[in-house]
């Protein structure tokens, strides 16, 4: 078992939640048992985040690039997110956890926009772990939308040109109430952003392990961390004193 120190650990985790497709076709089964061996991966990292004390946590779960895969697996990807609204919502209300959806919900079922509008509703006033599930995401869409909405209120005089800066712009973001995550995992062994945060991760610390998502365990977790902990975060200063 690997020992964490309690001196300095990760404010907030950001993890791509890769390899369920893989997981699933080197036993023989289909890539929907893998999406659903991923749900339980999502279960345990988040109790085990909660036991660690970790104030922040956000999952890729869904990329703006995924709906073009084939529309048998979307079904049964929709059908897994529907499922987890709706059985794990309570659960985690009653264990203190806020759940938030960043990313593009046009391309979601009306169905499914309300399940998420009402989970974000039910947890908006609980303090504990800040869950954030990127959905239909894309990190590029997600700095062109921010760029638009600053535009339009310059052009509105409600924000004055002079006053743009990188707090500014940051306000304009998905994640304008969410700091920066101090850790990026990727799993799976690629080692690819895959269009994830491309703004908010300047300064993460990245670990990518070859685990895939559904066996990602809370051991994995400790190794992640316990590497965060081992590196010096310089933010392009000297050197960041732990």
């Amino acid at each position: 078992m690997v020992k964490l120190s309690q001196d300095y650990s990760p404010k907030h985790i950001a993890i791509i939640m890769d390899g369920n497709g893989r997981w699933a076709e080197s036993r023989g089964l289909p890539r929907s048992d893998g999406h659903r061996a991923g749900v339980d991966a999502v279960k345990r990292t988040v109790l085990e985040v909660q036991k660690l004390g970790i104030k922040y946590l956000t999952l890729f779960g869904f990329s703006s690039e995924n709906w073009k895969r084939p529309s048998l697996e979307i079904d049964d990807l929709m059908w897994l997110l529907r499922h987890f609204l709706k059985s794990e919502t309570t659960r985690l209300l009653n264990s203190n956890v806020r759940i938030r959806v960043i990313g593009d919900r046009s391309n979601f079922s009306e169905d499914i926009v309300d399940l998420i509008n009402k989970t974000e509703e039910l947890t908006n006033t609980n303090d504990g772990l800040q869950l954030t599930a990127a959905l239909s995401y894309g990190g590029r869409q997600e700095i062109v939308e921010a760029a638009k909405s600053m535009a339009i209120d310059i052009r509105g005089g409600e924000l004055l040109l002079d006053d743009v800066d990188q707090k500014k712009f940051s306000n304009y973001l998905f994640t304008k109430d969410i700091p920066d995550p101090d850790l990026l995992i990727r799993t799976s062994g690629e080692q690819r952003i895959s269009n994830f945060l491309l703004w908010q991760i300047a300064y993460t610390e990245l670990v990518f392990c070859d685990v895939l998502w559904p066996d990602f365990s809370e051991q994995n977790l400790a190794l992640a961390i316990k590497e965060f902990n081992s590196r010096e975060r310089r933010f392009g200063e000297i050197a960041y004193k732990k």
